[in-house]
């Protein structure tokens, strides 16, 4: 039986808060007079104004409760009815438009209780508006219910006096079991999400994370819902405290309730048709529509929903696009594309600059005996159609991954790899390197394209989209070692070394003799979970290329970023080398960051010397400050250990070396670029369906106008310039 309430009609739009639950000497309305942002001096209405909005078939419980400003137009008022403390602004004779929706100022057929309205405000058609406080040149039409209640949260994960832990809102990311909760809350970002998932055993950090939740925002009973200047709100059901920024667009939206949706002037957001949204944060400058699902969510900045999405108990990161597709307890770093109706991700750690192929099943737990499996992969993961994944898996950055059913898990340790399911053999084939062999053009607009698209307008994370990277070259040192390892014991099948004589005995057959290299079977030992065949490919071609890439990695930071630290002269390199030495890094949501660092920010968090959010904040904008130093130091450090050499070892003659070798590098790529994207103008294939090669042309455009590829052949001049440029004024 539903349980109806029956109260007195004098008590509607009064009692927000219960006189006990006030502090001594505080009205109900002490919450909602704080948060109004307004010059405007209300007055009590004129005996004339009172009998024109009587007359204009307006009603009030006391209109001695309607306060309104100087320039008040009560002609502009009609068939409404008002309970409570109502204060209304400016109402002057003008209609206001957007988007050819044009309604005059005022408000109109509506029901309205215990709110404020700023200057020039058009309300029209509202059932029921309650508990708001709403901006200058808001416009509001038709919309069945429009709420606070006194207890509203807006989305972020807290509670308020009195309330229950039961009903806290968590996302519940990563793990399907709810094992890495979190608590959702206005301002989150990426690394922050990350940070919380991860740590689980580490009890103070845990408290603390959930302390600085709380203590952000007030537990106080009693905040209004908010509507910011310029928003427009047309043809939506039901607004259930839901706080709304400036500027933001909300039209034929079924329900959305228990929200903040940030919006401002520089990056609106707008929810569309169709979408219900619940508990959740939508960033700025984000886009919902066309019967998007949302439930349990944070978006961050501009990211978007649309055609349908279900988005639930996830993190979706700056700059993502999700589609159609499916997205569950998943936490998603920026740059993330997932557009394809028969994509499915569940309880997975996805690390930024990703795309999800039509039919990609990536996390799907009912293929193990409960749902707490996971999934990690590191930046640019590539799931290509129809693959559909085991947990628990890990992938290395820039894995590509070949359409098939994989049965094991996997544990892809190999970065710019190509993972391929061979049926036919019963094998797995990981091919190291393969994007730089065959699909560079993808590989490098893949880094270009999310620099371009980063609309972030307040960029608090030094989010990192190179292919190479720390992240990056640190996995390619790692392979390399792998890979002498598994190609020594190939070379020595049968036989049994400890593992320092097999990495010794590979690398030289890889450095001396890459030809007999070619001709082994080598396995990627511990790569999946199965007793099958696990093979590396072309390894011959790979291992060289990786040791190419670390040197390539090195020179352009250094030529990129010498003049910036001082460093004009030979002697002056070799100074600042000696402080580069190798270290592991972390991606904090898509921030690079040392792994120094992270534990140090974790260790002043559990002593309180970090003690909000915003704290954590500044950490992740000092380790962006620093992170250009912290990289080249790297970079530098990564060649000296990959060329087995010491500062003072790397002579003028070898810097020179290395730094002509990263100009034939970035050459060999830059004509790979060409190469790869010429494949589809020269395939007979793709020609056969065009009436002639011009026609071709006019569809797709010519090979030659292509942007991208005109910007990598510009750039590579200009590489050359400052390499020939460095030699001679660092007289190498």
């Amino acid at each position: 039986m539903n349980h109806i309430l029956k109260r007195p009609l004098t008590e509607l739009g009064y009692n927000f808060v219960d006189a006990a639950q006030l502090p001594d000497g505080k009205t109900e309305y002490y919450l909602r007079d704080q948060q109004r942002s307004t010059s405007i001096v209300y007055r009590k209405l004129s005996a004339q104004e009172l009998e024109t909005l009587v007359r204009n078939d307006n009603t009030s419980d006391d209109w001695n409760n309607i306060l309104v400003s100087d320039e008040f137009n009560a002609q502009l008022v009609q068939h409404c009815h008002f309970f409570g403390l109502i204060r209304i602004g400016k109402l002057e004779s003008y209609y206001l438009e957007f988007h050819n929706l044009r309604q005059p100022v005022g408000l109109y057929n509506s029901t309205i209780a215990s709110c404020d309205f700023g200057d020039n405000v058009s309300v029209h058609n509202v059932n029921f508006l309650s508990h708001y406080i709403i901006g200058n040149e808001v416009i509001i039409a038709n919309v069945s219910e429009m709420a606070t209640t006194n207890h509203a949260k807006f989305g972020n994960g807290i509670l308020k006096e009195g309330e229950s832990e039961s009903i806290r809102i968590w996302l519940e990311l990563c793990n399907e079991n709810g094992g890495r909760s979190i608590l959702p809350f206005d301002g989150m970002l990426p690394g922050d999400a990350y940070l919380w998932t991860r740590n689980r055993n580490d009890t103070a950090l845990q408290q603390q994370f959930a302390a600085f939740t709380d203590k952000q925002f007030s537990k106080q009973l009693g905040y209004y819902g908010m509507v910011g200047d310029r928003s427009v709100i047309k043809n939506v059901k039901i607004i259930k405290d839901v706080m709304i920024g400036t500027d933001a667009y909300l039209k034929g939206a079924n329900k959305l309730k228990n929200l903040t949706i940030n919006s401002s002037a520089e990056a609106h957001s707008q929810i569309g048709e169709g979408c219900e949204m619940v508990n959740g944060i939508v960033g700025y400058g984000c886009r919902a529509f066309y019967g998007v699902k949302a439930v349990r969510f944070v978006m961050a900045s501009h990211s978007q929903l649309k055609y349908g999405a279900r988005l639930i108990n996830s993190y979706l990161g700056n700059n993502s696009t999700i589609s159609c597709c499916e997205v569950l307890n998943s936490l998603i770093f920026p740059a993330h594309e997932q557009h394809h109706n028969n994509s499915f991700l569940c309880a997975a750690l996805i690390m930024g600059q990703s795309n999800m192929a039509a039919g990609a099943t990536v996390g799907s737990n009912h293929n193990s005996r409960g749902a707490d499996g996971e999934i990690i992969a590191g930046r640019g993961f590539w799931p290509g159609l129809c693959v559909s994944l085991k947990h628990n898996s890990m992938f290395a950055t820039f894995t590509l991954i070949a359409k098939g059913t994989y049965m094991s898990e996997l544990n892809v340790r190999y970065p710019f790899s190509l993972v391929s399911n061979e049926e036919s053999t019963n094998t797995l084939k990981i091919m190291p390197g393969y994007w730089f062999m065959y699909n560079m053009y993808a590989l490098a607009r893949n880094s270009w394209k999310y620099v371009d698209r980063d609309k972030r307008t307040e960029r608090i994370q030094h989010i990192e989209y190179d292919y190479l990277a720390p992240d990056s070259a640190e996995e390619i040192l790692q392979s390399l070692e792998l890979m002498e390892l598994a190609t020594g014991r190939a070379l020595q099948q049968g036989k049994t070394l400890d593992e320092k004589a097999f990495v010794q005995q590979g690398r030289q057959l890889l450095t001396e003799n890459p030809s007999q290299a070619e001709q082994l079977e080598i396995l990627a030992e511990e790569a999946e979970n199965s007793r099958r065949k696990a093979y590396l490919l072309k390894v011959h071609k790979a291992y060289p290329l990786f040791r190419e890439l670390i040197v390539l990695y090195a020179a352009r930071n250094i030529l990129s970023h010498a003049a910036t630290f001082g460093i004009d002269s030979l002697s002056s390199f070799q100074t600042f080398a000696k402080g580069a030495k190798r270290s592991a890094w972390q991606n904090i949501g898509g921030q690079l960051m040392k792994a120094d660092t992270v534990e140090g920010m974790k260790d002043r968090i559990r002593k309180g010397k970090i003690s909000n959010w915003q704290q954590v904040h500044d950490v992740y904008e000092q380790a962006g400050e620093s992170y250009t130093k912290d990289k080249l130091q790297h970079a530098i450090a990564c060649l000296l250990d990959n060329q087995q050499l010491t500062s003072k070892t790397l002579t003028g003659e070898k810097l020179k070396k290395f730094l002509e070798q990263s100009v034939n590098t970035l050459s060999t790529i830059t004509d790979n670029i060409y190469r790869s994207r010429e494949k589809d103008y020269k395939n007979p294939y793709r020609l056969m369906v065009y009436e002639s090669e011009e026609e071709m042309e006019t569809v797709i455009g010519k090979l030659e106008d292509n942007g991208f590829i005109q910007h990598t052949v510009a750039d590579l001049k200009a590489y050359k310039k400052r390499v020939k440029e460095i030699i001679k004024k660092w007289e190498l």
